[in-house]
Formats: C-alpha cells, sequence, structure tokens
C-alpha cells in the first residue's frame, strides 16, 4: 500500500481517531462499561500526526491528493472535532482569540508571514515548541520546531478558537 492508502487504512481503522466529540468508545473496567472522555486537544494532535508525509498541494483539501496548509488545518478540525475552519490562512488568523506564546497550548493555530507582512502560512501547535503543518510545494505534512531560525524570524502570532479555549 502507498502512503495515501497506509493513512486512510489507519483513519478508518481508529475510533479514537474518527471521533467527532470528546468521547471515545467505551472501555470495559471491571466487568463495567465505562466512557473514556478524551482531550479534544490530543485528538487533534494524534489526527494531524497521522497525517505526516501528505504531499503539499496548492489549494489541496484532502490527503489523496496532498494539502496546501489552511486545507491541511481546515481538514484536522473538520474530521478530527467536527470544527469547520475558515478556508484560507488569514481567515483563520482572524477566527481565534489572540494566545501569548508562553501560554500556547496542544491545538492551537500558529501563524506566520511567509510573503511580507500578510499571514501566509499556518500550523498547529503540538506542544514543547513543536507544530505540525504543510509547509510548500516539493514539501510534505510534517513537524518543525518554532525556534528554528526560519519559523521563529516569522511567526506573527497564535490563536486558539474559542470551543478549545476551556
Amino acid at each position: 500500500m502507498g502512503c495515501v492508502e497506509d493513512v486512510m487504512e489507519a483513519l478508518i481503522s481508529s475510533p479514537a481517531i474518527l471521533a467527532t466529540g470528546t468521547e471515545t468508545p467505551a472501555a470495559p473496567l471491571g466487568g463495567q462499561l465505562v466512557t473514556a472522555v478524551a482531550d479534544p486537544r490530543q485528538l487533534l494532535a494524534d489526527f494531524a500526526l497521522k497525517l505526516r508525509d501528505i504531499r503539499y498541494r496548492r489549494g489541496g483539501r484532502v490527503p489523496s491528493t496532498g494539502f496546501d496548509c489552511s486545507g491541511f488545518v481546515h481538514y484536522v478540525f473538520a474530521h478530527a472535532l467536527g470544527i469547520d475552519l475558515p478556508d484560507n490562512s488569514a481567515s483563520q488568523f482572524n477566527a481565534g482569540i489572540k494566545v501569548a506564546r508562553d501560554e500556547m497550548r496542544t491545538g492551537d493555530l500558529v501563524f506566520f508571514h511567509i510573503r511580507g507582512k500578510r499571514v501566509s502560512h499556518v500550523g498547529i501547535y503540538l506542544g514543547e515548541g513543536r507544530f505540525i503543518h504543510s509547509p510548500s510545494t516539493g514539501e510534505r505534512v510534517r513537524v518543525n520546531r518554532l525556534d528554528e531560525q526560519y519559523w521563529a524570524h516569522r511567526f506573527a502570532g497564535a490563536k486558539r478558537l474559542e470551543s478549545l479555549s476551556s
């Protein structure tokens, strides 16, 4: 199987990844079924990480053909948590609540100035200074560090969606 097929199989076979809310399937405990409440931020991060190595495609919105940065973020939020984000990075920047860099949490959106002064790139913060994104033509979805010189110099800020503000 190819990379896309592997990802699709993983998505189909993982109930926690397919969850659109905050509950995962019930788990047995001492002969009783207990519903485990999953952290939506962790569901988001786990889902995003399963999409590593999907190729970049300008305007791309699905794993089978590839993602651009905003398409990747849109897809992850829609499929991991059922949250519908705007379609481009500038609009996604306007969708959230500003977060100080030292207060960022897993699932926050991180934005960059790649072309001039306007926000033109977005990724998803994973914690510990790492973020996942679909960088550019010829690249694939990958994890980078915010303190890498290229990204640190272009960092525009972080936003948190109201639905993840608790």
